[in-house]
């Protein structure tokens, strides 16, 4: 798997820091597959740092699982796991029909043009086929609906789960059927808090869930398939 240009290092941010967030920031976005193995030597060579960095970096992305240590393979970015993204997606799941129901009551027009906005400029990403913007734009939605229950609690909880969900995300929204469905059920959630039916709203962002959850499981599956991918090497 070849590191992308995006990859490069912030010379303002120390540099432990640094090569840690460039490393997590390649395996959410998808740059670096599961299954890659994480070679001291080449990514030290690629980002333009020695490999104790590197290696730092490499026990911090294990202690947040995602990465593994494999015996006598060494580093590699973890794979998903039907488990993994069931546990995640139904914590997920709870949250935004939660939030959705306390919006209904506390939503006012500046949150809801939040939405309309977002809803707008994703479907602009998918037409640029703008992955990048396309996560950025349906995180953007979700968080409006979550600030606006005004539940500090709930909005922590969020924010500890989200990042989980992000390498999940870019899976399901590299399919252009998946990104129908996703703008479909945006829209859907949207006129749901707007008429204010609590209700429904829970019900919409709930299915909205599951369906990225399908999308998904999916994906995991038909990756089942294919050649194994655990001896992958950064190229």
């Amino acid at each position: 798997m070849e590191i992308t240009d995006s990859m490069k290092i912030n010379e303002y941010l120390p540099l432990r820091d640094v090569v840690f967030q460039t490393l997590r920031k390649a395996i959410l976005r998808g740059e670096l597959e599961p299954g890659t193995r994480l070679m001291e030597t080449q990514l030290g060579e690629k980002l333009g740092v020695s490999r104790t960095p590197i290696r730092e970096a490499i026990r911090k992305l294990e202690l947040e699982g995602l990465v593994v240590m494999v015996p006598r393979k060494g580093a590699q970015v973890a794979q998903f796991t039907e488990k993994d993204i069931l546990d995640v997606l139904e914590v997920r799941a709870a949250l935004e029909a939660l939030a959705a129901k306390l919006a209904c009551k506390k939503m006012d027009d500046r949150a809801f043009l939040k939405l309309q906005l977002a809803i707008t400029e994703y479907e602009y990403a998918v037409r640029e086929n703008d992955i990048e913007t396309m996560v950025q734009k349906d995180v953007e939605f979700h968080e409006t609906i979550f600030n606006a229950t005004d539940n500090d609690k709930l909005i922590q909880l969020f924010n500890n789960v989200r990042e989980q969900v992000n390498r999940y995300r870019i899976t399901y929204l590299k399919n252009a059927e998946d990104n129908k469905a996703v703008h479909k059920e945006h829209l859907e959630i949207l006129d749901a808090l707007k008429a204010r039916n609590e209700i429904k709203a829970a019900q919409i962002a709930s299915k909205h869930i599951q369906t990225q959850c399908n999308a998904i499981m999916n994906f995991i599956r038909s990756r089942a398939l294919e050649p194994s991918s655990s001896d992958k090497e950064l190229e």
